[in-house]
């Protein structure tokens, strides 16, 4: 297989003529490095000298330092690089005149995950609306979708459930690069910045992050491996509720439970523990942080052994469904505030649909509420098409 070339090194190694003399700006992270794990920021400084000015980091801070939701990180001072770096999850999640003041072109180069509920894609569009404003240019160096291009989930984010969790209207899972998505964002939902890809070679939409050969730097701090990410877009529903998703142990996402679970009636509600691509297997576990703190847990870890035939958000619907059926004393939807969003519940904001959370607590079969979706995913596959690079 011919090596995988991210957007970051096409550009460090093949630079396009426009981009000297510039002043640059770079929204990265951790995750923002080349095959062999240097920083974005040291490429493009010594690749364009002097031109870098400015650094901006998303949610959890330039060094992927702050664990949880809502929780800001300040501006900061690069000291390896002398530069600034602005918070855009911080007193502001929308760039200010005055940050963009001293640049000409924008560089993001964020590693996303595939899932409507990442904030990194929104924090993009709000960086393209103030590259709009402002008059400067968008480049994006595009990276794998690291659940594979090629396999797209959920329903569509209704209007009244928009936050910072779910800013247009896409699936829980988009099947798009950070790239592809920039490019649907700027088009469909009227950004129109001035806006350059600097596409990868080699990459193939039916690709999952573990064909690439690229190494995982995590891009989050609660998404440690490609397995985390991979059921995200199902387990990142235990957010909304009283079940802990793994926050405050080492394998976020990847397990699940609570106190009060029967282990046994929640396998028997979903027939097994043998699953469309997975196996469920039982666990306990006590979170030292975030829900359930110093408690033990009956709970699961999801082994993913099919990745193609993993259905994450399906399966967690599923999951959440068998809970609320068994457990209706014990189980608990969580409360606001949620990702800025003071009144909604913070389950209908994930989900993007309160007609879903209706269908699962009133037990209508998952296999149906799937089959409601269909035709609005298959309009955003059609409407996606037209955006994809690879």
């Amino acid at each position: 297989m011919a090596a995988i070339r991210t957007g970051l090194e096409i550009l460090i190694n093949s630079p396009p003529d426009w981009i000297y003399e510039k002043k640059l700006g770079l929204l990265c992270n951790p995750a923002s490095i080349d095959i062999k794990f240097e920083h974005a920021r040291y490429l493009i400084y010594k690749a364009f000298k002097n031109q870098l000015k400015a650094l901006f980091s998303p949610q959890h801070g330039f060094f992927s330092s702050k664990q949880d939701n809502m929780v800001e990180s300040e501006d900061i001072i690069d000291l390896s690089l002398n530069i600034p770096v602005y918070s855009l999850y911080g007193k502001t999640r929308i760039p200010t005149k005055k940050m963009f003041d001293n640049i000409d072109i924008l560089i993001i180069d964020l590693q996303d995950v595939g899932t409507r509920v990442y904030t990194y894609i929104y924090t993009m569009s709000f960086c393209m609306e103030a590259a709009k404003r402002f008059d400067k240019k968008i480049v994006i160096l595009d990276r794998p979708n690291p659940i594979s291009g090629s396999i797209v989930e959920g329903n569509l984010l209704t209007k009244e459930c928009e936050s910072f969790v779910g800013r247009f209207s896409i699936p829980m899972r988009h099947g798009l690069t950070i790239g592809e998505i920039a490019l649907l964002f700027n088009d469909c939902f009227n950004i129109g910045c001035n806006i350059e890809i600097i596409k990868m070679e080699n990459w193939k939409r039916d690709m999952f992050f573990n064909d690439t050969n690229l190494p995982w730097v995590p891009p989050s701090p609660n998404l440690p491996t490609f397995e985390s990410a991979l059921v995200y877009p199902g387990q990142v529903l235990w957010e909304g509720t009283n079940i802990s998703e793994g926050r405050g142990t080492a394998q976020p996402f990847e397990i699940f439970g609570a106190p009060f679970l029967d282990i046994e009636k929640i396998l028997d509600f979903m027939g097994g523990n043998k699953l469309p691509g997975a196996i469920l297997r039982p666990i306990g576990f006590e979170p030292t942080s975030n829900k359930w703190t110093g408690q033990f847990c009956k709970g699961f870890q999801i082994h993913v052994i099919s990745p193609k035939d993993y259905q994450p958000y399906a399966t967690s619907l599923k999951l959440l469904q068998a809970i609320i059926n068994i457990h209706k004393d014990e189980f608990e939807w969580k409360l606001p505030p949620y990702e800025y969003e003071l009144s909604k519940l913070p389950i209908d904001l994930i989900i993007g649909d309160p007609a879903i959370r209706n269908k699962v607590e009133k037990l209508d079969k998952i296999e149906n509420i799937v089959d409601s979706w269909t035709d609005q995913l298959n309009y955003f596959v059609e409407v996606a098409k037209k955006y994809y690079l690879y």
